[in-house]
């Protein structure tokens, strides 16, 4: 009876092991689900990354607000009549910029409009 019970339960072992460790067991799965997942995420992150460039090129075609910006902040530059203002703190490099747009004329005096401290 012991040798019965010895022989069932390798025979258990044995049907058991390819159930968990063969090419198609649980482990196997398991690690498969794992690398599934993990695809995934990347996948995602690639799907928004270019998404975002996407939206970006269809700004870069349809309108100049974004060429703008980035000619603002890559390069410097500023439109015609602004004046350029830097803001510095006391713990920060000098990056941050804002451009401001000019005061408005002061309005000149006298009736006719001439007024001869203003014009010379």
């Amino acid at each position: 009876m012991r040798i019965i019970t010895l022989v069932l339960a390798a025979l258990l072992v044995l049907i058991q092991y390819p159930l968990w460790l063969g090419k198609g067991g649980m482990l196997a799965v398991a690690d498969m689900t794992d690398q599934v997942t993990l695809a995934q995420i990347h996948t995602d992150k690639l799907k928004a990354r270019n998404a975002k460039l996407e939206s970006e090129v269809r700004d870069l075609r349809e309108g100049t607000g974004a060429v703008e910006e980035r000619a603002r902040l890559e390069l410097g530059m500023i439109k015609q009549n602004e004046i350029f203002v830097q803001v510095l703190r006391k713990d920060e490099k000098p990056t941050e910029s804002m451009t401001v747009p000019p005061p408005p004329p002061e309005p000149k005096a006298g009736k006719g409009g001439h007024d001869s401290a203003a014009t010379h």
